[in-house]
């Protein structure tokens, strides 16, 4: 267990009187080893909270004794301080898992940030908890994966899951690319730090950026306190841009600087502050069209698409639509305490025939309806017929215009309807009615034209 203590053993470096202060008045100790004297013996001792150590060619020694230190204290951060630093030693000590390299030279703020990162970002006993019920259910839902094109793509996506590299899923909406940005995280060595999620279609450009990067107080109308972005909430985790290809250029410049430089600036910020977040983006979109189009930036795409993951649809997935489908009734099930309904054969064909164009999305919207609304123990294709969306229902019957008219008139009811159930938060509606957020503001702004016509 941690001590609100910090162990200072950079006896080269002056800690800095407002750096001292600041930490006394948050409550911590500031221990300063006598000259000569073995830090072991105070890690032991103090069970500090924060190392902070110079480095000063013993970084070799450092690295062979630093899994001891760590597993006598799991919990404890350490920054190196370096009066000769160099990129190799960089790297190594981020592996090895220190919190930060900096050089001797660095500025007094750049050091209080990366303290102050360093303490905000410790993991706490209530953090693991959450954690470890966190990797439970993780375990309980692993990505399904029968065909093997898809068990290629998991296989590939554990295989680089403890690296530090960017990586670019892309494939058609609701074809399960957040499950597998989870499952990337999950088997990977941050898979106890945060999972942060942000979706880049459903914020305008003003509210991304102070999302993604936070803001200080008074960084503009509204900001009356100071709020940590994705970025400083994702540190030592994931973090997952969702469609990303929905973001704003300007942005992406801002994006593709934090990629490169590691560290990002608040809104209204004075300092940067060093971010160690491992980036997972999504699109549903080919971005080399958009790159043509002036709508992405190339040099983004390539930071991005470090790893390119491409996800099938899942009229493509055969082998895996029934393990899918019986996996989505017993979740339902299991949430909502109803008895486990079970799949007729011919509910099985019919499953086989649709087109599916909403993908893994569409059919377990369609799995927990059927849950829901139909009073069978064993679904037959007549119930899955009566629950499934207008534009799924067979269209060939006699007076084809009207019926479309009936058709659309249903379907904007329906949209209407998940909206006003939903407080108008247009991603839940989307999930229930099994649409994308994009179609859905498509469909909208379809009605909107047809009111004014």
């Amino acid at each position: 267990m941690v001590n609100k203590t910090i162990l200072w053993s950079a006896e080269g470096v002056d800690l800095p009187q407002e750096t001292w202060s600041r930490l006394e008045g948050l409550g911590y100790k500031i221990l300063v080893p006598d000259q000569g004297q073995e830090a072991g013996a105070q890690l032991i001792k103090n069970s500090p909270e924060l190392w902070i150590k110079e480095i000063n060619g013993d970084f070799e020694s450092f690295v062979e004794l630093l899994p001891e230190y760590q597993a006598q204290n799991p919990e404890m951060q350490v920054i190196l301080i370096s009066l000769q630093p160099n990129s190799d030693e960089a790297v190594q000590a981020i592996k090895a898992g220190v919190h930060d390299y900096l050089s001797r030279s660095a500025g007094a703020e750049r050091l209080w940030a990366t303290i102050e990162t360093a303490l905000t970002g410790r993991r706490t006993p209530l953090r693991s908890m959450n954690q470890r019920a966190q990797d439970a259910k993780s375990s309980r839902e692993q990505p399904i994966a029968v065909q093997p094109s898809m068990r290629a793509i998991l296989e590939l996506a554990k295989k680089v899951a403890s690296s530090r590299s960017n990586i670019l899923i892309q494939g058609e909406s609701g074809t399960g690319k957040e499950v597998v940005a989870h499952y990337i995280h999950n088997n990977s060595y941050r898979r106890s730090a945060p999972f942060i999620a942000v979706n880049c279609a459903a914020l305008p450009e003003n509210l991304l950026e102070s999302e993604l990067f936070g803001h200080e107080r008074g960084a503009f109308t509204g900001a009356i306190t100071r709020k940590k972005g994705k970025f400083e909430l994702a540190h030592g985790g994931t973090l997952l841009l969702d469609e990303i290809s929905e973001m704003a250029v300007s942005i992406q410049a801002k994006l593709l600087r934090v990629l490169q430089e590691r560290e990002i600036d608040r809104l209204g910020g004075q300092t940067t502050i060093p971010v160690d977040v491992r980036v997972i983006a999504t699109t549903n979109r080919d971005l080399k069209e958009e790159i043509q189009k002036g709508c992405f930036r190339s040099d983004l795409f390539y930071r991005l698409n470090v790893i390119p993951l491409s996800l099938p649809p899942l009229c493509k997935r055969g082998e895996d639509l029934m393990p899918l489908a019986r996996f989505f009734l017993e979740r339902h099930s299991r949430l909502n305490q109803v008895k486990l309904k079970t799949l007729s054969k011919e509910v099985e064909e019919f499953l086989r025939k649709k087109e599916w164009p909403g993908n893994v999305r569409e059919l377990e919207n369609l799995m927990e309806r059927a849950t829901l609304l139909v009073e069978g123990e064993t679904l037959q294709v007549k119930d899955l017929e009566e629950i499934s969306m207008p534009e799924d229902r067979d269209k060939a019957t006699t007076g084809e215009d009207d019926a479309a008219g009936t058709l659309r008139d249903m379907e904007k009811k329906m949209i209407f309807q998940a909206l006003q159930d939903h407080n108008g938060n247009r991603t839940h509606a989307a999930r229930i009615l099994g649409i994308s957020v994009r179609t859905l503001r498509n469909k909208l702004h379809e009605y909107q034209i047809a009111e004014q016509a």
